[in-house]
């Protein structure tokens, strides 16, 4: 797995040869390298809800390549209002499990708040079987413990910055709810509010989960995730 942070909420992930782009917040996120134009071939854009620091740029970027947008059934309804060709949205809802680009991609609750429908988080699985859990913005809730149940979490991708969502001590008892093998850290570091670095998160993480690996991330620069 490659993953690329650009900032805030915002990863590009790529195994098998698929491109995979979740919360693609790039006008307006000071942490972003780039803008979304420098991209390139982008296969599926998943948007966990529709604050605008997570929808983002994803009409744009699935405008222009092509790519097909997953996201709650009532935001790709009023997506397909403002004119989002029907054709590239895949609408759906708490529990269920789509096919996209040769990919699996289950939705799954978040605690939080959104304008259309409601927040959520995803859990994918890549051809060869490598799977990311990307919580979107969302409180700790118990019932995380359920997903190892039905999944082998290979990366975790969790909110670290309090405020709007868990700190960094309920994120590194996340992991330990999910058994995931790595975890990045998100939403940090984009507005004064949130948390400024990830050094409180690696010191829960060594109490709490001292078994996971901590991807660090530079804005921009790709990391292998084994």
């Amino acid at each position: 797995m490659r993953l690329t942070w650009f900032g805030h909420s915002n990863f590009l992930l790529e195994a098998d040869g698929k491109r995979v782009l979740i919360d693609p917040f790039f006008e307006g996120n000071p942490k972003a390298p780039c803008g979304w134009e420098s991209l390139g071939k982008v296969d599926a854009v998943l948007v966990t809800h529709d604050h605008g620091d997570h929808l983002g740029q994803a009409v744009p970027i699935c405008t222009a390549t092509g790519a097909a947008l997953v996201c709650i059934f009532d935001l790709a309804c009023a997506l397909q209002q403002q004119g989002m060709p029907g054709g590239q949205l895949l609408g759906m809802n708490m529990g269920g499990t789509v096919e996209v680009a040769g990919l699996r991609v289950k939705m799954v609750q978040a605690f939080h708040s959104a304008p259309t429908g409601a927040p959520a988080g995803f859990i994918i699985t890549f051809p060869g079987d490598f799977c990311v859990y990307h919580s979107g913005d969302t409180a700790l809730f118990s019932d995380m413990k359920l997903f190892r149940r039905f999944f082998d979490i290979d990366l975790a991708i969790l909110p670290i910055g309090g405020w709007f969502t868990m700190d960094a001590g309920e994120a590194a008892v996340a992991c330990s709810f999910l058994g995931c093998r790595n975890v990045a850290p998100m939403h940090w570091g984009t507005f004064p509010v949130l948390a400024q670095s990830t050094d409180a998160f690696a010191v829960a993480l060594k109490e709490h989960a001292p078994g996971v690996h901590l991807v660090q991330a530079q804005p921009g620069c790709g990391v292998d995730v084994e």
